[in-house]
Parts: C-alpha cells; sequence; structure tokens
C-alpha cells in the first residue's frame, strides 16, 4: 500500500516489487547431467521436450547439442560437447569444462529423467501463458484501429490451444492393448444401444446400417449440385441428432452423452431464421414459403407454436456468423465442446469458409486443402464426427448420367483424401422437371409421365467413400415442399 510521509504530506509510492518468471534451474541442471552420463536418459524425454523449454540459454544449448549427437549415433559427454562450445563463457564464476564436469558429477538416476523432463516442460508452458497473457494486456491497451475485440479473443484461443495440443507428453506411443480395450469397449456401447449402433444415429435407418452411424473423430463430406437438398438433408441428421440426446451425470459431476448428441451447426450461407424456418417446416408439413408469407390456417399456427416449444429445448447451437475462416470456426467449435458440450459439428457449406492468407495467396485448391485437413484434425481432437457439406463441379451437368462421382467435387483431391466418407445427395426427380417436353409430342409426354411416377418423391443418398464399411446407395423418400428426407417404406425399395 502507498505511504504518506507525516513531514512532507506527500504519498510515497510503494517500491516496485519484480516477479521472476517460472523456472527451475536445478531440474535443469540434474536432467542434462543426467543425459551426459547416460545418453539413454535423452529418448526419455525427446518426444516432447525441446530446448526451448529450458529457462537458461547456456541449458538450451547444451541440451540441443547433445540431442545432435545422439540422434547421429555419437556419444554425448562434457568431453565431446565442449567441442561445440565456446571455451571462454562464464557460468557462475565456472568455466565450461568446470560446468559440464559439475553437471555429469551431480547427475540424477535416468530412471528420474523423465520427471524432471515433465517438470521443465510444465514451467515452459507457465511462461508461454504469462507470455499470452501480457500480450493480451499490452495489445488490449494498444489495440490497432483496424483489429477487434473478437479478434483478439479468437487469437488468444488459438494461440492457448496451440500450447495446450502441441507436444504434449502423454502422446505417442500407446499399447495395442489400450486400443484393444477402446475397440472392444466401442463394441459393447453398440450392441446396447438402440439399433446396433457404434456410431451418432442419422435417423435415416438404411444409412445407418451402411454407415454403423457416424463415428467420432470422422471427417464426412456430404456433396451434391444445387437444388440437390444437402442443407436439407444435414439439416434433418442435425435435428435427428439433437433430438434423441439423452445424457446422465457421472459421479465426479461431468455430464456425458448417452445417446443421440449435442449438435453445433455452422450455417455459412443461410440465417439462424432461415435454419429455424426450415426446421419447424420439416416437423410440422407446412411449406416454409407459407409460413414466411403468413400463409397458414390457425391450426396450422398451432402446430407451429408447439414444434418451437419443443424446438427450444434441442441442444442445438447454431452459428449464422458468414466469412469465417477455418481457425476461427475451430476456435469457437472448441468453446462449444468447453462449455456445453459437443457431439456433431456441421459445417455448411465448404466452399464458404476461408483458409489463412498464405494458403489463399497460394491459390483456391492449396486454401482448400488446408480447410480440409484442419477440419479433419479438429475432428480427431474433439472426437466427434465433422458433417462438411461441398458444391460439385458443373461437370455432372454435362453427362447423361447425371450421378456424381469423387471426381466431381470441387478441389477434389484434398477433400477426397482427407474425408473418411463421402456421400452424394442425387434427385432424378430435379433433372426430370427439366427435361420436360411439350405435350404436343404426346408419345414422347406420356413416356415422361410415366418416368415421373417411378422418380417421384424419392432421393438417392450414393456411398461413394467409406473407409470402414461398403460403398453403395441408399433410397430415401423426399419431401420437396417441406425439404425433408425420409426412410423410404419397404414396398419402394430398390436394391442396389
Amino acid at each position: 500500500m502507498p505511504v504518506f510521509d507525516s513531514t512532507a504530506r506527500k504519498q510515497i509510492p510503494p517500491e516496485p516489487t519484480f516477479r521472476a518468471a517460472p523456472h527451475n534451474i536445478e531440474a535443469e541442471q540434474a536432467l542434462l547431467g543426467a543425459i551426459l552420463v547416460n545418453n539413454e536418459a535423452f529418448y526419455r524425454v525427446s518426444d516432447f521436450l525441446e530446448p526451448k523449454h529450458f529457462f537458461e540459454p547456456i541449458h538450451q544449448r547444451i541440451f540441443e547439442l547433445a540431442g545432435g549427437l545422439i540422434r547421429a549415433n555419437k556419444t554425448a559427454t562434457p568431453v565431446t560437447l565442449k567441442t561445440f562450445l565456446p571455451g571462454d563463457i562464464d557460468i557462475a564464476g565456472l568455466s565450461l569444462n568446470q560446468y559440464l564436469a559439475r553437471l555429469a558429477a551431480e547427475a540424477t538416476t535416468i530412471i528420474n529423467a523423465e520427471d524432471y523432463g515433465r517438470t521443465i516442460y510444465d514451467l515452459s508452458v507457465r511462461r508461454d501463458l504469462i507470455a499470452i497473457g501480457e500480450d493480451m494486456v499490452n495489445l488490449a491497451y494498444d489495440a490497432p484501429v483496424e483489429s477487434t475485440p473478437l479478434q483478439h479473443i479468437e487469437d488468444a484461443e488459438r494461440r492457448l490451444y496451440e500450447i495446450a495440443e502441441t507436444g504434449r507428453y502423454d502422446a505417442g506411443f500407446q499399447r495395442f492393448a489400450q486400443a484393444l480395450t477402446t475397440a472392444v469397449d466401442m463394441a459393447a456401447r453398440a450392441y446396447q444401444r438402440d439399433g446396433r449402433l457404434s456410431g451418432l444415429a442419422t435417423g435415416l435407418t438404411d444409412l445407418d446400417s451402411k454407415m454403423g452411424g457416424m463415428q467420432p473423430s470422422d471427417l464426412i463430406i456430404l456433396a451434391g449440385r444445387p437444388g440437390m437438398g444437402k442443407t436439407a438433408l444435414a439439416t434433418n441428421v442435425a435435428y435427428n441428432v439433437a433430438r434423441a440426446w439423452a445424457g446422465e451425470v457421472r459421479a465426479d459431476g461431468h455430464l456425458v452423452t448417452v445417446d443421440g448428441g449435442i449438435v453445433g451447426f455452422f450455417s455459412l450461407e443461410m440465417s439462424a431464421e432461415q435454419l429455424a424456418t426450415r426446421i419447424i417446416s420439416e416437423q410440422t408439413g407446412i411449406p416454409s414459403n407459407k409460413i414466411r408469407r403468413g400463409d397458414i390456417e390457425e391450426a396450422d399456427f398451432e402446430k407451429i407454436r408447439d414444434v418451437s416449444v419443443d424446438l427450444q429445448n434441442l441442444p442445438f447451437y447454431v452459428d449464422e456468423t458468414g466469412g469465417l475462416s477455418i481457425g476461427q470456426l475451430a476456435a469457437r467449435a472448441r468453446r462449444l465442446k468447453r462449455q456445453r458440450g459437443l457431439d456433431l459439428l456441421v459445417v455448411d457449406y465448404l466452399q464458404l469458409l476461408q483458409g489463412s492468407s498464405r494458403r489463399a495467396a497460394e491459390g483456391r485448391v492449396q486454401e482448400i486443402t488446408e480447410i480440409t485437413t484442419r477440419l479433419k484434425a479438429l475432428a480427431k481432437e474433439l472426437n466427434i464426427p465433422i458433417l462438411a457439406l461441398s458444391q460439385l463441379s458443373r461437370q455432372v451437368e454435362g453427362r447423361e448420367d447425371k450421378r456424381p462421382q469423387l471426381s466431381d467435387l470441387r478441389e477434389s483431391g484434398s477433400i477426397e483424401q482427407d474425408a473418411d466418407v463421402v456421400l452424394f445427395v442425387f434427385r432424378e426427380e430435379y433433372y426430370h422437371q427439366i427435361r420436360k417436353p411439350t405435350e404436343a409430342n404426346r408419345e414422347k409426354f406420356a413416356e415422361w409421365l410415366a418416368e415421373g411416377e417411378r422418380v417421384d418423391g424419392k432421393a438417392e443418398i450414393i456411398i461413394g467413400k467409406q473407409r470402414h464399411g461398403p460403398t453403395g446407395t441408399v433410397e430415401l423418400q423426399f419431401d420437396a415442399a417441406v425439404t425433408r428426407f425420409a426412410n423410404l417404406d419397404t414396398a419402394h425399395r430398390r436394391d442396389f
């Protein structure tokens, strides 16, 4: 607290206090000594510890040199190291030779090497957190005119997650027995769950039976030409997942999903209001154009009110921000996962996302490559399926058979490579309407009408790629008036 000089009656400022950044010189010395005595100690920490994690610059240099020698199948000792370091260094009153000898003489055992490495790493993370905090404060005081507080928050989140996910010492190889346990647990959950699915149920029975549900950590691409119903299908699936959600509170107070899932929906093309209108239309059976015009009866309004009440309680979260970058999308998805939970992420649609400015300068193909790679990494990080919609190139329109193929994906190389599952939406009915002949040509018109009865209200979901399941085609019912996909009744199914 400030004090007052009783004679001069002036406020005397308090003495400034300085805090040293978190560090542990003894731990650094003990680890380096262990490495110099027994080079095997290096391999106990090399998968997570880097020179930059050491506080003392001379320790950074010693660790870097020792690692270089050991990786080159040479021996790192005080004798071999001193060749690569200036001999006139003074370290706390000790010469280089004396300091290296002291490190080796006071070395800890190799058994403790990993513990000391973790201590050094953790202290480095704390220093990084302090640096991020200082940058946030300085940027908040002296913010550039063109930047916004939201950009500062997203940048800080990105840096925090980089620290959390880069170089974690719990990563690396695991025993195969651990992977086996995870696989058996997944099979057990599938056996106990309704529908016998290992992943999230889409609510479309035939599609679920082909895919086994949407699997955690999968990037699922849903592609189609405009007018095929991509957004409608994604909306149907998202609603079905959210509607089926059930959770339970564990003993530690943690809420876990038992069935269905919490859904995050990035609507880069439509507004949240348009998306809500679509879902209301799907669930009430009232065409969305009538809802927007108010061309409804009192009974219809009662339906809308009842459905709206049900929708309010769904774990369904919409982000309608346009022009998002892949970095911003990832930051918001992580935030939703942390604050409310997240079991399925939907992105509508892929080509409306932006990559980094560097990738954008290299061309659209490189930008899309970055976007799909980071979406796949995000799916693995959050351990959820990501359903990303994608446009198809116009070359589909030039073929007689307009069923899409993998080569029709825009910037298809990266999308096809990074995706675990690729689904195509195809409606013959859409093209049938375009091919309508004049009624004067009675023979062709009669053929057109007969063909119309076959394709009316039907859609195909073509599974063009699936890493852990079969490819093939699933037929669904599609009601264009309310943009609703549903299971096709058994009598109208065809075998593919």
